[in-house]
């Protein structure tokens, strides 16, 4: 039985990496399933993909679609007609799809219209805000899903609402915290450390890339002004995103304790966030990380579709206005963030869960 397993994007390196892992652990154990990984060619330079799978482990992709830059729309026709030549010409038992970027939806689109199952890992989570692209395609992706592998009971819940039976529902976990787990001893400090002169729990780590906070340079400005004076004099490291760099380029007179850097491999950017002070993020991915760290988070966005992060977790909804960061910022430097916990089942072991599950569902 055939699998395929799409990425195309950095975080989807990150959620695919266990359930290859545990796939060729079964395979050894004597499992009937196989997979061929298939990368889009979504991110496409070295900073975003490529030096993820040398760092995690992964394979090199049994097939590269090549997709490229463009607008969502060129990059969603292109991942499609790319995908149903490769179906047509060689068909799967199953696709599985993971996260919510735009390789997830056009490949689960096309799967489904050659009749071949879709399974999304972090099926139902929600953000309910329409405005970002994501939601889009997270709606599009569970609408033509057959099987999802959820993180929490708040996505299982999103689900049974829109009609989703319980036997298509697996509650397995979180596989970007598998990854994370598996990495914990392996993370690298970055060069940058030394050059900056950065000392344990003394600096920040700020990621940015959601249309609204960066694509309009006037706004991106205001959001590092801001960060920059509250931070009370502390380092900043901003990896920025080539989303947010083409507004920067717009940009003068930023404050001088904001340090920009190109993208991280993924063992030096957690090694970042797990020795930061705290991290300020409109990543809904990095506020999982930095929960099962223990790190302080603040969010700048007006929702998410991770309320586990909140509820039990590190992070703090700070919103999208600069001004409303300070408080929060006042409450970590005072000593008064929340401790936070690890929520259900993201305890390392949701890729093998995944592919038993799949074992059960395709072998049956």
């Amino acid at each position: 039985m055939l699998v395929d397993f799409i990425a195309g994007a950095r975080p989807n390196f990150m959620k695919i990496a266990s359930i290859i892992r545990a796939i060729n652990s079964r395979k050894i154990e004597g499992g009937k399933l196989s997979y061929r990984l298939v990368h889009t060619g979504q991110h496409y330079d070295e900073n975003m993909s490529g030096s993820f799978f040398a760092q995690l482990g992964i394979p090199e992709p049994d097939v590269n679609l090549e997709t490229g830059s463009g607008t969502q729309a060129e990059q969603t026709s292109a991942i499609m007609l790319g995908y149903e030549k490769l179906l047509m010409e060689a068909p799967s038992s199953l696709c599985l799809v993971v996260g919510d970027v735009t390789s997830t939806m056009a490949c689960a689109i096309t799967a489904q219209k050659l009749c071949i199952p879709v399974a999304h890992v972090e099926g139902g989570i929600r953000s309910d805000d329409w405005t970002m692209p994501e939601e889009i395609n997270r709606v599009v992706t569970d609408s033509v899903t057959n099987y999802f592998f959820t993180t929490s009971e708040t996505a299982n819940e999103n689900l049974a609402r829109t009609g989703v039976s319980e036997d298509r529902i697996f509650f397995v976990g979180n596989t970007m915290i598998d990854t994370l787990l598996d990495n914990a001893d392996r993370l690298k400090k970055p060069d940058l450390w030394e050059d900056i002169g950065l000392s344990e729990k003394d600096y920040f780590v700020l990621t940015l890339h959601r249309p609204g906070n960066v694509d309009r340079p006037d706004n991106l400005a205001d959001a590092l002004r801001s960060i920059g004076e509250g931070v009370r004099g502390k380092a900043v490291v901003f990896p920025v995103h080539p989303r947010s760099a083409k507004s920067l380029e717009e940009v003068e007179g930023l404050p001088e304790n904001i340090f920009f850097t190109d993208p991280q491999p993924y063992l030096e950017f957690n090694f970042l966030v797990k020795h930061a002070k705290g991290v300020i993020t409109d990543s809904g991915g990095i506020t999982e990380e930095a929960t099962v760290m223990g790190v302080p988070c603040m969010t700048l966005r007006d929702t998410t579709e991770r309320p586990e992060t909140i509820t039990v977790g590190t992070n703090e909804l700070v919103g999208t206005d600069p001004d409303a960061l300070s408080p929060f910022l006042d409450r970590l430097f005072a000593g008064e963030w929340k401790k936070g916990a690890i929520p259900e089942k993201w305890d390392g072991k949701t890729g093998e869960r995944i592919v038993a599950s799949l074992e059960r569902i395709l072998c049956r």
